[in-house]
């Protein structure tokens, strides 16, 4: 369970060849994302589920932000 007193640190990593992006607090990986979706059930599996994913300051988007998912096509969407 996520400490409330404390801001924590969220990073969502480069795509992955695969298209999946790994999501990380400090040096805890959460989980892994393939979607906007999978990042904002592992945040909420982490406690962490009162950040605003697309919105927030404490979420660092490193190689393109909330909407850039690689590994997806047009079809899947």
């Amino acid at each position: 369970m996520a400490d409330p007193t404390r801001f924590p640190h969220i990073v969502v990593h480069p795509p992955a060849l695969d298209g999946s992006r790994r999501v990380t607090e400090g040096d805890v990986t959460l989980g892994l994302a393939s979607h906007l979706d999978d990042v904002i059930e592992i945040l909420r599996l982490a406690d962490l589920d009162r950040i605003e994913v697309e919105e927030s300051d404490l979420i660092d988007w490193l190689g393109g932000g909330p909407d850039d998912w690689p590994g997806l096509s047009e079809h899947e969407l």
